[in-house]
Parts: structure tokens; sequence; C-alpha cells
């Protein structure tokens, strides 16, 4: 005597999302399945027939029906979770991987590699790969980072900050700084070209034909930056400088600069020369805090763009580069938005000091 199969009744808005994916054309073939199999089961007709109408197999027809009616809909969306592979590898093994990985190092070494781990482990390579990337791992990689010891840290921290979000009226923030002892490389041999397949070359050694610093001024108004390349890196070459700024820009607005703490810009003759140009102010970047100082961005896009893998046979030839690059940015100049605020950037520093001290 066969078994009768438990009768399927469906209500009204089961009938229509049924109806809705049995004609789908974008849903998954087997959710498409899975909601024929009810609504030809909530019709009467028996698993058997069923299967051979859909092409199925009779168990896969019971399965649904038995699902159906357990979880209705929601049940014919996903398959059912499946136990799966035991695992080989114990919770204690990988604490042990854990535990070396962030407080020790292996011997003759400064960090863990998958190879040296898996070897002290007595696990495979890949074991131990996959531990660390479920656990966000990475012991060959580090990052730089230099707390500041400023005193009045906060103070110049808050000044700047508050040029950048909320400039005085009829000014002109400009962040100003040096970039020294640029190196005019010319490489002993021609690189070959990019091709399909192969990336740019050129030779690991160099020629060196003389350095030249630039003086920049980036323009937080619009972008725009005003240059100089000059022999030598001092006190006099910033005055000239600081005349050139005070040149090009309208007369009519008082003009705060933002420089670093080096000396060349405390020097006495510096601060003799600001008080016959009152129009001129200094605002310095605390002690380590280059951060600050947004010129620093536009140095890091003339040094990827235009003069780490370009060659230059002399000094003249690397400021005509950094000139043309001046003149071509500032016929489409971007300007550097600062977004960061005071509370958080002291709350990040907060965190990152709390760390460091947890650790000492």
């Amino acid at each position: 005597m066969s078994r009768q199969a438990v009768p399927i009744t469906l209500s009204p808005e089961e009938d229509t999302t049924l109806a809705t994916w049995g004609r789908s054309r974008t849903l998954p073939l087997r959710q498409v399945q899975r909601a024929q199999i009810v609504q030809l089961a909530a019709a009467g007709m028996d698993s058997q027939d069923i299967a051979t109408a859909l092409g199925v197999s009779r168990p896969t027809v019971q399965l649904w029906r038995q699902r159906f009616l357990a979880l209705r809909v929601r049940g014919l969306e996903k398959d059912a979770p499946r136990p799966g592979r035991l695992a080989k590898i114990t919770e204690q093994q990988v604490q042990a991987v854990l535990e070396a990985t962030l407080h020790t190092t292996p011997p003759n070494a400064t960090h863990w590699s998958t190879r040296t781990m898996a070897q002290a482990q007595g696990l495979s390579e890949a074991t131990v790969r996959r531990i660390w990337q479920r656990h966000h791992l990475k012991p060959h990689l580090t990052k730089t980072f230099k707390w500041s010891r400023d005193k009045a840290f906060v103070e110049k921290l808050v000044d700047i900050v508050g040029l950048y979000v909320n400039p005085p009226d009829r000014a002109l923030v400009l962040c100003v700084d040096e970039k020294s002892q640029i190196q005019a490389l010319d490489r002993t041999q021609p690189g070959l070209p990019l091709k399909k397949g192969r990336c740019g070359t050129m030779t690991h050694d160099y020629k060196r034909n003389g350095t030249t610093t630039l003086c920049a001024a980036l323009s937080m108004l619009d972008g725009n930056v005003i240059g100089d390349c000059m022999p030598r890196h001092r006190h006099q070459e910033f005055i000239r400088f600081l005349k050139k700024i005070d040149g090009e820009t309208p007369a009519d607005l008082v003009l705060h600069l933002i420089v670093d703490n080096s000396g060349t810009h405390k020097h006495p003759a510096v601060k003799r020369g600001l008080q016959r140009h009152p129009r001129l102010h200094l605002h310095v970047t605390p002690t380590a805090s280059s951060w600050l100082n947004l010129v620093e961005r536009w140095f890091r896009d003339l040094t990827d763009k235009r003069i780490r893998r370009d060659s230059f046979d002399s000094v003249p030839d690397l400021i005509a580069t950094i000139e043309d690059y001046i003149l071509q940015s500032n016929q489409n100049p971007h300007v550097f938005g600062w977004t960061a605020s005071v509370e958080r950037i002291l709350a990040k520093i907060a965190k990152c000091k709390e760390a460091l001290d947890a650790l000492h």
C-alpha cells in the first residue's frame, strides 16, 4: 500500500508568489523548479507525475514538498545548510599559529612567512595562509608612523585646520614648502618601452647630474601653484620665494602661509622680512606633522607623474621639466580639499597612542 503525500494548500499571497517565480526568466532555475513543484503539488498531482513532468527525480519532489510544508515560501529560496567536511585543523592548532604570529619571531628573521610558520607548527603552507587571511594578519607588511611631541600640537592643529575649513575673509591660504635635493638622474642605458606582455624597463644604475630645490606654494582656493627652482635650500632662497609670492598674488588679500618648522622658515632675517610685509602671516605645523601641509600631496604627484621614471642629462633639463609640470598643472588645477575635523584627528591620535602605550 503506497503512502499518500500530505496535501498542500496555498494562501492567495503564496499562490501569487509561486506563480511569479514559476514563469520567471531571471531567477535561478532551481528556484523556478521548486516553485513549479509546489504549484503542481497544490493542484493535487502526485510526486511521481510531478517528477516526470519537470524532469527531476521523485526524491527531489518529495524534498521540496516537505520543505514547503515546514518553512512555506521562505524555505524555497535557498538550500538547506549542509554540515560540510569535518575540520582537520583543531582550534588549538589555530590558536598556536595566532599566538606565534603575534608574539614571537622565527630564528634569524624579523617576521614569519607562511613557509617558516608552517614548518614550525607542522602544518601546510596553505593552512597557515588561510588562518592568516581569516584573522586579517599580514606579518610581511609594516607601516611607518611618527608621533609628534610638540607641546603646542593641539593649538597648531586647531589653527591650521581652521584655515583649511574656515579661511578668513579677504584672505588667501597658501601651503608652502621646499622639495629639496631633487636629483637630475640620467640612466646609464636607454630603457625598453612598454609593450603587450611586458612592462617598461629602466636600468638600476644612473649618473648624478646635480640637484635643484623646488619652492612651491599651493593655493587652497583654486589649486594653482606658484613655484621656483633654486640651487640651494637656505633662508635667503626662502625670502626670495616670499617676494615672488607677494608679487604674484592679489595685493588686496592677506596671505596666510602654512609652513613646516624648519629652521629656514624661522631665521631672524625671515622674521625681519615678514615685519616689512605685514600682509604675510606664517602658520607653522607641529613637529613631525608634514601631513598637515597639503603641498606635500602635490609634491607626491610631481614625483610620481613626472620625475621618478624620467631621465635628465642636466639640472636645466630637470628644471625645465618641473616648470612645464607646474604650467600644465595650473591650466587644469586640482583643488585639494581638507575634510578631517580637529575632533576626528585628535580621536584617532588618542586611539593610536593608546595602542602604543599598551605595547610598552
